[in-house]
């Protein structure tokens, strides 16, 4: 491992599943350090972790960094976005917290929505339509299910926020994170007082939105952290916005994420406002937007299905038309919250890797769908897609996306993008760049371009039938008849 050229920051990811933080030189863009530690996710519908093992897991992380984390000049977060943290007097946990991918909030969704206004009055308020994922349609769920909670709550937090007030004794969050709950009006970038009223949550329980490029505080003596007490803190951001950040992206630049939820998105200078509710009208971390479409199964979805089949998860053929659609966890895009995975076409002589490859055609299938709304009018739709997540270096995963969209691919060589956002960010704080600008310094997007080939338009349409077709049986809620 060769000496640092500049000073070191840490960036750090608090995913669904794992914290990962990595020793970054600010001046090369170098990991000199990195370090994981699991989270504990409860099974069945109610997603929930207990935030203090995100707090644990972090130590545990920065522990495996060794001395370059001690040495660190700055530190970020990067967090999954839309959970419920809800915090007592004292700023520990009322109760778990309620994770992106808990879909019990969908009667408060669908009653929200209808109530102030209808679709385009949210996403013109906010920059979109609420769905179950979001942090508003959560704590409407929470008041109506657990009241006793709600009375406990003293502060109200998103998962970047916990950590990040941990480290300072601060509440603060960012605009890319905020802008994912619902209760922040994208228009006037402040905390929209009349739906706060309406879902009966006082405003003052919520953290200060930091500008970009401000700095969020400084590490307090907490004992259990490796930093030295002042060392800055950026504000963090969403997981989208960090990676974002992390790729150094300019407007127009696709990209599609293959991770537990599979995600597309671009920068924009235009403040998106989709009343379909199929784009998510996000900011990023730096003064732009960023508009994404995102669903619930992705890779965890169809390693599932190649578990049920006993397959290697590469072990994929072709020549099938058989149609999966692996909504195993209910769906976001399409907006189908009470789906199951659906089968449809099955032959005697369809085979087991046969049906893999359609479970990697249903997952690919939403998200492309929602590509072009994403995209501003004006953006080169021959561009290369930028593969990132855990799945963009599967093979059956670039060869599905490739023949799916026709586009080429590029599979940025760069690993961890979330925490590398974040270190840029924080690498920020000490030069005064823009944190893009500095990722795009460190050349993090590098990597082989895919040459594109030829669209298949016959899978496309298929699904999207079959789509079509079962959607009033997709949209039943359990027990209905």
């Amino acid at each position: 491992m060769s000496a640092a050229e500049g000073p070191l920051v840490v960036g750090v990811d608090t995913s669904t599943q794992s914290t990962k933080a990595l020793v970054v030189d600010a001046s090369t863009g170098q990991v000199v350090a990195s370090g994981q530690a699991p989270h504990t996710v409860s099974p069945g519908t109610a997603r929930e972790s207990d935030p203090r093992q995100w707090w644990e897991a972090l130590c545990a992380a920065l522990e495996q960094c060794g001395a370059p984390a001690r040495e660190a000049a700055a530190v970020s977060i990067g967090g999954q976005q839309h959970g419920l943290v809800t915090l007592d007097a004292q700023g520990d946990p009322v109760r778990p917290a309620l994770l992106w991918n808990d879909v019990r909030s969908a009667p408060q969704t669908r009653r929200l929505v209808a109530e102030l206004g209808g679709p385009k009055w949210w996403a013109e308020r906010t920059g979109s339509v609420p769905s179950t994922s979001f942090t508003v349609t959560k704590w409407a769920w929470l008041a109506e299910n657990e009241p006793e909670s709600v009375r406990a709550t003293a502060a109200v937090r998103l998962p970047h926020d916990y950590l990040t007030e941990r480290l300072t004794g601060q509440g603060t969050t960012d605009r890319g994170d905020v802008s994912g709950t619902g209760w922040w009006a994208s228009g006037t970038e402040a905390y929209d007082e009349e739906i706060l009223g309406h879902v009966g949550l006082d405003p003052a329980l919520l953290p200060r939105v930091v500008r970009p490029g401000e700095v969020a505080g400084t590490v307090r003596d907490t004992g259990e952290l490796p930093f030295a007490k002042g060392t800055l803190v950026a504000p963090g951001t969403g997981d989208n916005a960090a990676a974002a950040l992390g790729l150094g992206l300019l407007p127009g630049t696709p990209v599609l994420s293959l991770g537990t939820s599979g995600t597309v998105y671009a920068v924009s200078t235009r403040r998106p406002a989709d009343p379909t509710g199929t784009v998510a009208g996000f900011a990023d971390a730096r003064g732009d937007w960023l508009p994404l479409a995102c669903t619930l199964n992705c890779t965890l979805a169809v390693d599932r299905l190649a578990a049920l089949l006993n397959l290697d998860r590469e072990a994929v053929e072709p020549g099938t038309d058989v149609t999966l659609l692996p909504y195993l966890d209910g769906e976001r895009t399409p907006a189908l919250p009470h789906a199951s995975g659906l089968l449809h076409g099955l032959r005697h002589d369809t085979t087991a890797g046969q049906l893999l490859q359609a479970a990697y055609d249903g997952a690919v299938h939403a998200l492309l769908g929602a590509l072009d709304l994403v995209l501003d009018e004006d953006a080169d739709r021959s561009a290369p897609l930028l593969l990132i997540g855990g799945g963009a270096r599967g093979t059956a995963w670039q060869r599905t996306v490739l023949r799916l969209s026709g586009r080429p691919v590029q599979v940025p060589e760069a690993k961890e993008l979330v925490a590398l956002g974040a270190a840029a960010q924080a690498a920020g704080l000490l030069t005064g760049e823009d944190p893009a600008a500095v990722a795009r310094r460190w050349n993090t997007a590098r990597g082989p371009v895919l040459t594109a080939v030829e669209r298949d338009e016959a899978t496309m349409t298929r699904i999207s039938g079959v789509l079509s077709d079962a959607a009033p049986l997709l949209e039943r809620e359990p027990g209905s008849s």
